[in-house]
């Protein structure tokens, strides 16, 4: 079974994934990474060849066949989704308070943000390779957790209770969500009014609302 990896990213007190059987497997592999150039990053520019070429590796842990094959259809949706314009005009034009910008972006601009999705670097597995890489383990927990991770691991949690329910365009909400955290995205561990406008929400929120659209 090929390995390849897909993330969620998401701390204790967030939700996120799900896992089941064993096992590893792969949506693609991305042989050379794209550059990203800043150029390239318009609204009225055609989508960077980067996030044509961009790719979701999947390390799957525990996860039984059913799990693994709704992960996997996620991660084949994440990767059509950054491939539209909708997806990239989503973040350029994202504003939050009469602002183009999102909460808690650690000073970055859309554009900038948009980048670092498409380069792929996460902050435990640096490099850009234009890809989400995962590695995910499935667990169960009846509570209000759809999934988890933490700073100083690669690894992210799945809860069953949620993958099981969730269709695969669902569960690209919670893989984005967490991955962008792997990428050094944060936001409050509260729930405030502006969580909402973090990358790692905002943007799991669009992902979701595009897959939606492909199922």
């Amino acid at each position: 079974m090929t390995k390849a990896f897909l993330s969620l990213f998401l701390l204790l007190s967030l939700a996120s994934c799900g896992g089941g059987g064993g096992g590893g497997s792969s949506s693609g592999s991305n042989g050379s990474a794209t550059p990203v150039s800043a150029n390239e990053i318009s609204t009225d520019a055609a989508v960077p060849t980067a996030a044509n070429n961009f790719e979701v590796n999947v390390e799957l842990e525990n996860f039984d066949a059913d799990q693994e094959a709704k992960v996997l259809e996620a991660a084949e949706l994440i990767k059509k989704v950054i491939a539209t314009d909708e997806f990239k005009n989503g973040i350029l034009n994202h504003s939050y308070n009469g602002k183009k910008g999102f909460v808690d972006a650690g000073g970055l601009s859309n554009a900038e943000i948009y980048q670092k999705i498409l380069e792929g670097s996460e902050k435990l597995n640096p490099g850009n390779n234009n890809a989400m890489d995962l590695k995910l383990e499935v667990y169960h927990a009846n509570n209000v957790v759809v999934g988890y991770t933490m700073p100083s691991v690669i690894k992210i949690w799945m809860n069953s209770k949620f993958l099981d329910k969730n269709n695969s365009a669902e569960v690209t909400t919670n893989m984005t969500h967490e991955w962008l955290h792997k990428l050094g995205f944060k936001h409050s561990a509260n729930r405030t009014p502006t969580r909402k406008y973090s990358v790692p929400y905002a943007v799991g929120y669009l992902m979701r609302d595009l897959a939606r659209k492909m199922i």
